[in-house]
């Protein structure tokens, strides 16, 4: 059927992200979750791409690699740490097999030893690529196998950033730092939170710090005009933006309708929700199978897994032993179904001269990580796709553009992909106070940024790009995020407060510089131990926080 002419695609889009945490803690918060996503996704990613390309296959999805995940994977400090983290959790493998064989359980044994070679796989698999996971996804994006998109610097959340400066400086930043990893410009780009604004008066909802008024509103672009100025060509939306349009189809791309549109025009792919319940959902979703290995129970020391799910309201005493081959059966079940689900959304507007796209965007750390299965289910969702007979085919979002372009201009409303489809998860009464000193902070980057005297090529420079690295590190959506689901509100709070602390002492260091030429010794000592901490994004450029001509 497939020929070479589809009648219907699908494109996964796979968000990998997580915020800075180099130099910010280690366990159980900080550069522990790095190392965590690296082994559990990242690596099993690669291995179930390194599988289908053997076989002459691809997945075919957009991948996500936000920039500053991309800049803590090529740091020094992550470097050094994972083969030792790795050697940590296979001595504990062992460790738990000699228990297990003692108390004559053979089958958590049997387990351990599966973890040992799980392990000892992501040792050589790490050692093939020279410690450069990049260069992995590198690879597959060169050949064409999968599309690397970018996202916001450090995924600041779009819509609420209070100014247009700011948010076209997370766009540029990131799209920069993009370009340096994987040595080509980004055509897509994940909207952290699928967050999107339309062009308009827009007022803040909370006043600056130090002041007791939001201001009056005033005009700001909108999301879209952010990507095309940094040459974005798509992104992805939340289906119910467009509620509002009766003959719209979540099956189709659109170019975002706006005041400036027709000059580079963006254009959206709406999140197919049923496709996507079927994964994600941990209850009724596959990862809920009762043969799946539990994300819950752990056994410590070590921290690994030996239960299966069970059911999904087993307490963690009720928990059975995981049987990894039962499991694996399981996944090629799941495999057929979602294919079929896919087939069915899209089989009454098959079509070989307009084929419909559904669009599947997961965070990527569902596969692997919070369900260990999914990296294989990836794989052999591909297989049964890639059958002749089947009359859709896998799509990136540029291909599917290039050959089968849009349906036209669409305008949406503000939105996210977030609880209740609004902003409620990163500006609410418990996070208010975040957006407070970050609106403070965007203005007063603005000022210094348009000023210039930041060019001096010395020290000037260096501490207005210190400013601009604590800013993007202040907007970063995951303080939100954490302190809104309480995942690890101590930590967000903390991590907030750090970067707000740094950002004060790099205000007063301009000011010294400003008065002086120069900086103290204390100072300087000062800027020096901060530039080291939060050492991303090397190429920096303040001017994009200059003030915009009106």
């Amino acid at each position: 059927m497939k020929d070479g002419r589809p009648q219907g695609y699908i494109a996964f889009t796979l968000h990998a992200h997580l915020p800075w945490v180099i130099h910010h803690g280690t366990w159980p918060h900080g550069l522990e979750w790095l190392l965590e996503a690296a082994v559990e996704t990242y690596l099993p990613l690669l291995r179930a791409l390194r599988n289908l390309e053997r076989a002459g296959l691809a997945l075919k999805a957009n991948i996500n690699l936000s920039p500053v995940l991309l800049e803590q994977l090529a740091h020094p400090a992550f470097k050094a740490e994972f083969p030792d983290y790795l050697k940590r959790k296979i001595q504990s493998t062992q460790e738990d097999e000699s228990y297990f064989r003692q108390s004559g359980d053979e089958h958590y044994a049997k387990t351990a030893r599966y973890w040992r070679e799980f392990f000892e796989q992501a040792q050589e698999d790490f050692a093939a690529l020279g410690g450069d996971i990049i260069r992995g996804f590198r690879h597959f994006n060169d050949a064409g196998l999968i599309e690397i998109v970018t996202c916001s610097a450090t995924h600041g959340y779009l819509p609420l950033l209070g100014t247009d400066e700011s948010m076209t400086a997370q766009v540029k930043t990131g799209a920069a730092a993009h370009e340096r990893h994987m040595g080509r410009k980004p055509r897509g780009i994940w909207s952290p939170e699928c967050g999107y604004r339309p062009a308009g008066k827009w007022q803040a909802p909370v006043a600056a710090h130090g002041t007791t008024e939001a201001g009056a509103a005033f005009e700001r672009m909108g999301v879209e005009q952010a990507l095309a100025e940094a040459g974005i060509e798509y992104f992805l939306v939340d289906s119910h933006l467009l509620e509002q349009h009766d003959t719209a189809s979540l099956y189709r791309a659109y170019w975002v309708d706006g005041p400036r549109a027709r000059e580079h025009p963006v254009a959206m792919f709406p999140r197919d929700p049923l496709a996507g319940l079927q994964v994600w959902r941990g209850d009724t979703g596959y990862p809920g199978d009762p043969h799946y290995l539990d994300f819950h129970k752990k056994r410590w020391p070590g921290g690994h897994r030996y239960w299966q799910v069970t059911h999904s309201r087993a307490s963690a005493s009720e928990k059975t032993p995981y049987c990894p081959d039962r499991a694996a059966e399981r996944v090629r079940a799941h495999a057929e179904h979602f294919v079929s689900v896919v087939y069915q959304a899209l089989m009454d507007s098959l079509d070989a001269e307009r084929p419909p796209i559904l669009s599947a965007p997961f965070d990527a750390d569902l596969f692997g990580h919070w369900w260990f299965e999914g990296p294989a289910w990836l794989e052999q969702v591909a297989r049964i796709i890639a059958d002749e007979e089947f009359p859709i085919a896998l799509t990136t979002g540029s291909e599917y553009l290039e050959r089968c372009g849009t349906e036209g201009f669409l305008s949406i409303p503000e939105g996210s992909w977030g609880k209740n489809g609004s902003n409620e998860v990163w500006l609410n009464p418990q996070t208010s106070w975040t957006w407070s000193h970050i609106y403070k902070a965007e203005v007063t980057v603005r000022a210094m940024a348009t000023e210039g005297k930041w060019r001096d090529g010395g020290l000037g420079e260096r501490i207005a790009k210190q400013m601009c690295r604590e800013l993007l590190l202040l907007e970063s959506s995951d303080w939100q995020f954490l302190i809104t689901t309480e995942a690890a509100r101590d930590y967000a709070e903390h991590r907030f407060q750090t970067h707000m602390d740094q950002f004060r002492i790099l205000e007063l260091a301009w000011g010294e510089f400003l008065e002086k030429g120069s900086l103290t010794p204390v100072t300087e000592k000062k800027l020096a131990v901060i530039e080291e901490r939060d050492n991303l994004f090397a190429e920096i450029d303040p001017g994009l926080w200059a003030q915009r001509a009106s």
